[in-house]
């Protein structure tokens, strides 16, 4: 199917009946996306949890938490503000990392949300979203804290996943808020534009 055809709506019904790859075998539900369509600053994740598979919506665990906290300090907006998406759409069991197969199956899912959303700043969170869309073998360590022309005068602004904050500790939070002050800077400079 020609998913550049579809709109979001469209887009989301095609990816609840996914079996492009296995994950599909053990989702509870497809973890499309949320958000405004319309955003200005698009965040994409790695994929989803359990709560997020229970749910059917990224980031409502407890990174989720601290992810919504960032963006109100940081950036000034709520989630409701910007679009949420994750790389891969189904979860991987026990939380691994997905799989490069399961990544490819998904990338058309991703692409085409970015193309609907239109976002001027993209945030990507953690070394599979980073790698993806930077196109990068370069983890997050190595890429973050940097700002990145991304596509036709889009931004994108890598950092940490929230899961990782929650273990890594103050220094890395700190980096992060610096990222996401990265991410307000540029869609201050876009909407000016």
């Amino acid at each position: 199917m020609d998913l550049g055809s579809l709109d979001l709506a469209g887009l989301a019904e095609v990816a609840a009946d996914c079996t492009r790859c296995p994950l599909s075998d053990g989702r509870t539900t497809v973890v499309f996306g949320t958000g405004d369509p319309d955003a200005d600053l698009m965040l994409v994740g790695e994929g989803p949890g359990a709560e997020e598979d229970r749910q059917g919506l990224p980031f409502v665990g407890r990174s989720g938490k601290l992810l919504d906290e960032l963006l109100a300090q940081e950036v000034g907006l709520d989630r409701s503000a910007v679009y949420i998406a994750n790389v891969v759409k189904c979860r991987p069991p026990e939380n691994r990392d997905p799989l490069p197969e399961e990544i490819a199956a998904c990338r058309p899912y991703l692409q085409r949300q970015v193309e609907l959303v239109a976002p001027r700043v993209l945030v990507t969170l953690g070394n599979f979203a980073t790698k993806v869309l930077l196109n990068t073998k370069e983890g997050i360590t190595r890429v973050r804290g940097r700002r990145y022309a991304w596509g036709d005068g889009v931004v994108l602004v890598p950092t940490y996943h929230p899961a990782a904050l929650l273990r890594g500790g103050s220094e890395r939070v700190a980096e992060t808020r610096a990222d996401l002050v990265r991410a307000r800077l540029s869609l201050m400079e876009a909407r000016e534009t």
